[in-house]
């Protein structure tokens, strides 16, 4: 009889330990050893991060340059972009010597174009993959409000009939629209934590459907609005945190950077969170610190056509890949 209990037990035991593994080998988990970088290369404070459809990933950095105020308007003299093979993570080439004073976000339109901002010098700049400018958003210098002035922006997001939509950003607290040429069209956004509010609108990601999402940073929170800038809801919960980017991943599916709140004093806190059209939290990833799979400061990502992210750790100084098991 004792027998026969132990071998039940160790059954039990045995399925619940299968059930406990297959758990385990659900989600996101970091590619280690991705990217390859020369030895003894580091990348400066990763601020931004693009995927095109060529599974190049473009990481927008600052190249040893670091966040002081006044921002220094100079242009730095290294390369601030670095481009990766999606697959293998090596290094294929660098772009950006010269252009930008204070590299911050960075997207990738339909043809495969770049489209950065630059917190210092109030300007978009939109290059093609091999670093010719090809036009130029914003007063360069110059903060402002109006049409041809941004103050501080972070990122840049495409509706499907062209429309580029601008997150601006630090100090202004709206979206701007302009054309695909470059013919500001409007804005929409306020100060404040009302719907339609913002306290640093940090990224923007736009879907299929039309529909906006904003990481309204400073207010924990991602705002969603219609192709017109309606306010239609908002997503906030202790495990989402504070948004400092989103990404599509698919329909209903999205990824959201939280940066944490960084206070003085722990505990510290970042992850990658995923979640539903709802804004639900279906899994969060990692947590604050330096190991593989840990962040500092997730401050910006992005997704290929496969499903993986990449997440820029302005802190950390580096890109993480993360896949599915």
């Amino acid at each position: 009889m004792m027998f026969r209990i132990l071998l039940v037990f160790a059954a039990i035991v045995s399925l619940l330990g299968s059930d406990a593994d297959a758990v385990s080998q659900k989600g996101y988990h970091v590619v280690h050893g991705w990217p390859e970088l020369p030895e003894g290369r580091v990348l400066g404070s990763a601020a931004g991060v693009a995927v095109n459809g060529k599974d190049e990933v473009f990481v927008f950095h600052r190249a040893g340059r670091t966040w002081s105020e006044p921002l220094p308007t100079d242009p730095i003299t290294a390369p601030t972009i670095a481009v990766f093979d999606s697959r293998t993570g090596r290094l294929l080439r660098e772009i950006g010597a010269g252009v930008f004073a204070m590299p911050h976000g960075i997207s990738a339109d339909r043809d495969g174009n770049l489209w950065a901002t630059d917190v210092a010098l109030h300007q978009v700049i939109k290059m093609a993959t091999d670093g010719r400018v090809l036009m130029t958003l914003g007063t360069r210098g110059e903060p402002g409000d109006d049409g041809r002035h941004f103050n501080r922006p972070t990122q840049v997001g495409f509706a499907a009939d062209g429309t580029i939509l601008v997150a601006d950003g630090y100090r202004n607290t709206r979206i701007a629209r302009f054309s695909a040429d470059g013919r500001f069209i409007g804005q929409w956004g306020t100060p404040g934590k009302g719907p339609g509010q913002f306290n640093t609108p940090h990224a923007i990601a736009i879907d299929a459907a039309g529909k906006v999402y904003v990481a309204d940073r400073n207010n924990d929170r991602v705002q969603v609005f219609s192709p017109e800038g309606q306010p239609l809801a908002a997503w906030a919960s202790p495990q989402i945190g504070r948004p400092y980017g989103i990404a599509i991943l698919g329909p209903d599916l999205f990824a959201i950077a939280d940066g944490g709140e960084q206070p003085a004093s722990g505990p510290d806190r970042s992850g990658l969170v995923i979640v539903d059209g709802k804004g639900r939290v279906i899994e969060r990833v990692g947590r604050y610190g330096n190991q593989d799979g840990q962040f500092r400061m997730a401050h910006h990502l992005a997704t290929d056509r496969n499903g993986a992210i990449y997440v820029v750790d302005i802190t950390g100084q580096r890109v993480q890949k993360f896949v599915r098991r």
